[in-house]
Order: structure tokens, then sequence, then C-alpha cells
């Protein structure tokens, strides 16, 4: 099967390596082409780290990245039997996106979005064939986790084709209706919240907070290390996003503003909650 990534940032990289892993040939397309080359850098220091880990044998590392395409071009997705979308959370740039690149892939080619909180019946009302389109939410990092929320759009008639690529790449499929925030984005930047408006008033350090939740509650990354890896900018998205939809309960703490005005963004930046070195949370941001 032949998979078109689009978008080779954080999340779109990493479905990338996912389905490469899988067995699929996959063309990761981005127009940035120094985003493409940082994109092949991560995905071969992730596939020998599965290597180091005894998760990945030498050949099967070799074997994925041969299936690998790194591209700028267009016509290089031609006749795809699935199209990923994975770019910023911007309706108008998933619609351009998507736009372009549905009379490229195959006539009946699975066309999903991985959008963690818009509608996926909106992002898909691009298409000229939306009963093609999906939602197909990975989490953080994709090669890890092994979760995928199959959303169904008003309009989506290939629930059970959406299903069958999921588990195909190894991965656990959540089927959710199409509302706000789904089942995750919804549950998770609501804990992720409520821990923001404790660091505020004092209740106890984001050092903290991530503990008892970590050992306490047994989530392998406490929600505020979370926010870190999944982007400041990206929650406080989100908040603005389900306070619209959904009300006041969801209103963005004073903290997450103050940090993402100041570029603290999480890992990317460097400083989040946590200062950040070599991929890996050293401390506790001072406040």
């Amino acid at each position: 099967m032949h998979v078109a990534v689009l978008g080779a940032g954080t999340m779109g990289r990493d479905i990338a390596h996912v389905c490469a892993v899988a067995g699929h040939d996959v063309t990761l397309r981005d127009v940035d082409t120094d985003v493409l080359d940082d994109a092949r850098d991560h995905v071969s220091a992730n596939l020998q780290g599965g290597v180091d880990r005894g998760k990945l044998t030498d050949g099967e590392r070799t074997a994925a990245l041969d299936r690998l395409t790194f591209t700028d071009a267009l016509d290089a997705l031609a006749g795809a039997d699935v199209a990923i979308e994975a770019v910023p959370e911007n309706m108008e740039l998933k619609h351009a996106v998507l736009s372009e690149v549905e009379p490229v892939v195959a006539d009946d080619a699975l066309v999903a979005t991985n959008t963690s909180s818009l509608s996926v019946t909106s992002v898909m009302d691009c298409l000229d064939d939306p009963s093609r389109g999906v939602g197909l939410h990975f989490f953080n990092p994709a090669y890890v986790m092994g979760l995928v929320e199959v959303v169904l759009g008003e309009r989506t008639a290939v629930e059970a084709e959406a299903v069958e690529f999921v588990e195909g790449i190894d991965k656990e499929a959540v089927v959710v209706s199409d509302t706000p925030g789904f089942a995750s984005s919804r549950l998770g930047v609501a804990l992720g919240c409520e821990a923001m408006r404790m660091v505020e008033s004092g209740v106890a350090s984001a050092e903290d907070i991530d503990a008892a939740m970590e050992l306490g509650y047994r989530h392998p990354m406490g929600p505020l290390k979370l926010t870190d890896v999944v982007g400041l900018d990206v929650r406080l998205d989100i908040l603005e996003y389900l306070r619209e939809e959904l009300g006041e309960r969801f209103r963005p703490p004073q903290v997450l503003k103050r940090k993402v005005r100041a570029g603290k963004l999480g890992k990317k930046s460097g400083e989040g909650f946590y200062v950040w070195e070599d991929g890996e949370a050293v401390r506790p941001a001072d406040e």
C-alpha cells in the first residue's frame, strides 16, 4: 500500500515512521526542504533507537528506511491509497493541502486528517468526495503510542476501511463521533488545564503534580510534562477552540498564555513547564 503523509513536522514524520515499519511504501511530503531534512534525520535516529532497544532488527530498520521517500513534489503522491494530513491546526491550511492532494491520489483513496480537535466534517468539506474523509488522530510520539482515534465525520463512509488500516499498522482503533475535542483531546486538555491552574494558585509544583498523576494514577507522563511534549502553543489553540465550542470551562490559564507569548513552547523550544536538553526534561522551569 502507498501511504502519503502530508506535513513533515512532529506528527507527520512519526506517522510516516509507523507506516513504513508496518510495511507500507510511504511518501512524506512537505513544502519546506529544511523540515524534510530534519524529518529524515529524526526518523533515521528513532529507527536506530528501535534497534538499540531490541524492538527492531537491523534488517527491519533498513527496510523501513528504503520504503520512505521524503519530497516536496506533489506528483510523488500520485496514486496513493491512503493520504494522511498532518499539518498545523489551521482550517484554511488543511483545506489548501487536501484540495491540492485529492486529485493526485487514487480515486478510491482513504483521505484522513490527524487533527486533534477541529471538526473532521469541516476539514473534509473541501473534498469533492467527503464520504472518503475520516479523522485518524495519532498520539505523540506516534511510533510509541498504541492508540489511534478514528473520528467519523457526518459524511464519512469509510469506517471499516479506516479501522482496518489502523489495525494493519499495529495500532488500536477507538471509534468516536465528530464532536469538539473528540474523546482524548477533550479529556486530556481538561486534565492539563486544571494542572496549570493548580500551578498558578500554588497548590503544588509542576514536578509534584506530574509525580502525583504518574505514581498515583499510573499515567506514563504527567499532564504538565505531556503539555511540554505536545507543545504549549498547540494546547493553547485547542483550548481556545474548545472554549468557543463548549464554554468557559476550557478557558486557557494565564500561565499558558504567558509562556506562549514568551516563546516557551515546551520541548520543541527548550522550555515550557520544564527545561529540556537533548530531548529530555532536565528540571522544572523557573516561574
